[in-house]
């Protein structure tokens, strides 16, 4: 089993967007370092656009993610609704 993550610059839009992932993927731990937080998770990683929405308190475009996204690892699989990060077997 290969870990998939996602990190992030740390700061106060970070926080739901990685609110939301620890909702949709329980397996994922959180390394919080003072300028960054990474996210990983064995496997699959799924973001949902509707669960961001909910953390923020707004409508939420899945590219606005981008905008504090630091670096990833594992194959994407990216719809409105939805980026995936998951390792094909």
């Amino acid at each position: 089993m290969s870990n998939v993550f996602i990190a992030f610059q740390k700061n106060e839009e970070t926080r739901a967007i990685v609110n939301a992932i620890v909702r949709d993927n329980p397996e994922a731990s959180i390394n919080e370092q003072p300028a960054m937080v990474r996210i990983d998770a064995p496997n699959r990683m799924v973001i949902r656009r509707e669960t961001v929405a909910d953390e923020m308190g707004r409508d939420f475009d899945l590219q606005e993610m981008h905008i504090n996204l630091i670096t990833l690892t594992g194959h994407i699989d990216e719809t409105d609704d939805e980026f995936t990060l998951s390792w094909a077997h």
